[in-house]
């Protein structure tokens, strides 16, 4: 293939963040997500495969894609905060976006096997 994008998809460029730095922060960023935990389950948003997607941007601001195991979560309101106020606590982080996904729905099978074994779902 001779390099060129498909039609629609952006290329992939380099981040300007050092990859040691972007290390770092994704480290840091991921152990921050395992420190919230939906107060019915307990296994934190990140083991439980509520967390689909982080960007790091080259201004080291945060844009996280989250969901919920249902919709209608008693959390539903607060957890995204919860979520970016973790977030926020990793040093070098700026701002930190979360934005409330349903597509594609959570399901059982984005849990890690840590999840799982702390659900006795194994």
């Amino acid at each position: 293939m001779d390099g060129a994008e498909t039609p629609g998809e952006e290329a992939e460029k380099p981040s300007a963040i050092p990859p040691e730095e972007l290390e770092r922060l994704t480290d840091d960023i991921i152990a921050a997500l395992k420190t919230v935990y939906d107060p019915e389950i307990p296994v934190d948003v990140y083991e439980l495969g509520l967390i689909y997607k982080v960007d790091v941007s080259d201004d080291r601001d945060v844009k996280v894609d989250m969901t919920l195991t249902a919709p209608g979560c008693p959390v539903a309101g607060q957890m995204p905060e919860w979520v970016a106020d973790a977030v926020r606590t990793v040093e070098g982080v700026n701002d930190v976006d979360v934005d409330m996904v349903f597509d594609p729905p959570w399901d059982p099978s984005r849990m890690s096997d840590e999840a799982r074994v702390a659900l006795n779902m194994y």
